[in-house]
């Protein structure tokens, strides 16, 4: 069995992140670790962090650090993702979390932290083309669309294009995320745990990329 590793991926909408975290998680053996996929796990199951997570989001407030720290401790524990590793897609998503779960980690740490960079115009591309599905939220596109007349392979849901999928509301969501993201990139890379790899190209390069990053990483012992 290949070796687990404690990865973080960040990316910007549209960069392939969710994809690539997918890959990585089966080429190391370890779990993928979504913030989306765990909160509609957490909420399903009612733990107590679903819980508080469901009064947030069911009023339309972001759900507060606190609570989705919570909630991703509580998914790290599952099934020896603490301990064997994990790609975790989604978060941290600011100085706060990533300092939570350093602390949470210790005495062991993230092995690397990649921003999969892509640039806007490609991003602006590919969110245009990006269908979802309204029930489980599976991405596809108008390129790899579902294999049935637009109904999910995962769940059978409807797969839609996002009504805020629009030029507009995507360049504006990208300047939120570059402006959050920057202190994140910015307190990784003081602490040597990030490397920057090209996200643009066909996926299986792309991937490639990633474990070359990683391999090199773990090889010298960083």
């Amino acid at each position: 069995m290949i070796p687990g590793v404690r990865l973080v991926l960040l990316g910007k909408q549209g960069s392939g992140k969710g994809t690539q975290a997918v890959r990585l998680a089966r080429h190391f053996v370890v779990h993928h670790v979504s913030t989306g996929d765990m909160f509609r796990a957490a909420v399903r199951a009612g733990t107590e962090f679903g819980r508080k997570a469901r009064e947030y989001m069911d009023s339309g407030e972001l759900v507060p650090d606190e609570v989705t720290i919570g909630i991703v401790k509580e998914r790290l524990e599952q099934a020896g993702t603490k301990r064997r590793g994990f790609v975790l897609d989604g978060f941290p998503r600011n100085v706060a979390q990533a300092q939570a779960l350093s602390d949470y980690l210790a005495p062991q740490d993230i092995h690397l932290v990649i921003d999969l960079e892509v640039a806007t115009e490609v991003v602006l591309k590919r969110l245009a083309a990006r269908r979802v599905c309204s029930s489980c939220g599976t991405n596809y596109s108008v390129d790899v669309p579902p294999a049935v007349n637009w109904t999910c392979d995962v769940c059978d849901g409807e797969v839609v294009q996002r009504a805020d999928d629009t030029e507009t509301a995507i360049r504006r969501r990208l300047e939120i995320y570059q402006k959050n993201t920057a202190p994140l990139v910015a307190w990784y890379k003081d602490r040597d745990h990030l490397d920057v790899v090209c996200g643009e190209g066909p996926p299986d390069e792309v991937t490639s990329r990633l474990i070359d990053t990683i391999d090199r990483r773990r090889e010298a012992g960083v």
